[in-house]
């Protein structure tokens, strides 16, 4: 297949029109537009882009006259992924620790505090650095909308700048001050949990989007995960939560009480658990570069799905238990070891994604959403987890200028 190629490339965002046709397959993730499945593919297709909205979508027989024309010679184009999931404001690396895992010894919580003490002293310029290098790295795989978390700083000036780095580059970020409990409170957790839901929840609220929690033997209990997300709320923050990793527990049936945008990891669950998210609008965020890099169980996700859970994959990029921004790796992780068919595995890593951090103008192809696009080097996007490991994302759009 041949690559793209346009008469007049937008460079910049504008009001200008742009086609891209000769699509093999359009997944628009609107069931309306199509066969009514839910990926609503299109075939032999083209769609519109102006500024930067989708303004149409349909055959390419049909596809009005616009200002540019790029060809995808006969390729697919998706939605960008929408990782919901991530924690891209850190320092240093923990090769030596996932070295040793994959040697026998298992990952805990405690690790984290590794990272938290190379982030404390690094600058603000080495932070940003590291993490404008993720989100353009994960740009090039296809992501266009990429959430990110504090968390490694735990204390309330690290954690501020974090999430003030953080806003510079992405709307989606998170409060996670309650991640693990640090070494200087360690014999005072509830001590922490005060500063937590106090001054360090007051000099981070501005900056954040969402609060989160991690739910887990060695991180937060129940009724310390309720204070901090009750606390968060009350400053106007949407919770989510770090639920049922390691072991089963509270956090799922938690996040669906305060009617969190999602539960995630969601590796450990009862049926008790399951039935709760069928019964609330709480996504199941999965995250399988986390159980491929510990060696753990693969959350079930044919069971969800068939309980009718809405289901989001993500990343979960890390320093420590996912050293990941790649969607197309965890699509194929989903569909090989979690029970996924890759047609749920690209819904659930676009419009499932969307909907963990509950937008509508992400994560589909439809009139009127962000103009957020990949080209795949393959004429359907189950090449994606058909072609596991080989770079496919040929060409990306976001927000209808081409970036990659």
């Amino acid at each position: 297949m041949s690559s793209p190629s346009t008469a007049s490339p937008a460079d910049s965002a504008s009001s200008a029109s742009t086609v891209i046709t000769n699509i093999a397959a359009l997944v628009t993730n609107d069931p309306s537009l199509s066969d009514r499945s839910p990926l609503g593919v299109i075939q032999d297709a083209a769609v519109v882009m102006e500024g930067d909205r989708v303004v149409w979508t349909g055959g390419r027989s049909k596809a009005p006259a616009t200002d540019n024309r790029v060809d995808a010679g006969g390729r697919a184009v998706l939605p960008g992924f929408v990782d919901s999931h991530a924690h891209l404001v850190f320092a240093g690396d923990r090769t030596e620790e996932f070295d040793a895992r994959m040697s026998g010894r298992a990952y805990s919580a405690g690790g984290i505090r590794t990272t938290v003490a190379a982030t404390r002293a690094a600058s603000d310029a080495d932070l940003e650095r590291t993490l404008t290098r993720h989100l353009a790295e994960a740009l090039r795989q296809g992501t266009t909308t990429m959430e990110t978390k504090s968390g490694y700083g735990l204390t309330v000036e690290d954690e501020a700048r974090a999430l003030r780095l953080a806003a510079r580059h992405t709307d989606e970020v998170t409060f996670l001050g309650a991640h693990v409990v640090p070494a200087e409170h360690a014999d005072d957790p509830a001590a922490y949990v005060d500063l937590v839901t106090g001054p360090m929840l007051d000099a981070c609220a501005p900056y954040a989007r969402w609060v989160d929690v991690f739910v887990e033997e060695g991180a937060f209990d129940g009724d310390q995960a309720r204070a901090v997300l009750t606390a968060g709320r009350e400053k106007g923050l949407v919770p989510r939560v770090h639920a049922n990793q390691l072991s089963y527990g509270p956090g799922v049936r938690l996040a669906v009480e305060l009617d969190a945008a999602s539960a995630d990891h969601c590796t450990r669950l009862t049926d008790a658990d399951v039935d709760a998210l069928a019964s609330g609008r709480t996504v199941a965020t999965l995250l399988p570069g986390a159980e491929f890099s510990t060696r753990a169980e693969w959350p079930d996700a044919r069971r969800l799905l068939d309980a009718g859970v809405t289901v989001a994959l993500s990343t979960d990029c890390n320093p420590g238990s996912s050293f990941t921004s790649s969607v197309p790796f965890c699509v194929a992780l989903a569909v090989r070891d979690m029970g996924m068919t890759p047609d749920e595995a690209v819904w659930s890593a676009t419009a499932g994604g969307a909907a963990a951090l509950r937008r509508t103008d992400v994560g589909r192809l439809a009139p009127g959403a962000y103009a957020d696009l990949v080209l795949l080097d393959a004429p359907s996007h189950v090449h994606l987890a058909y072609r596991p490991g080989v770079p496919l994302v040929d060409a990306v759009w976001r927000r209808g200028v081409r970036v990659v």
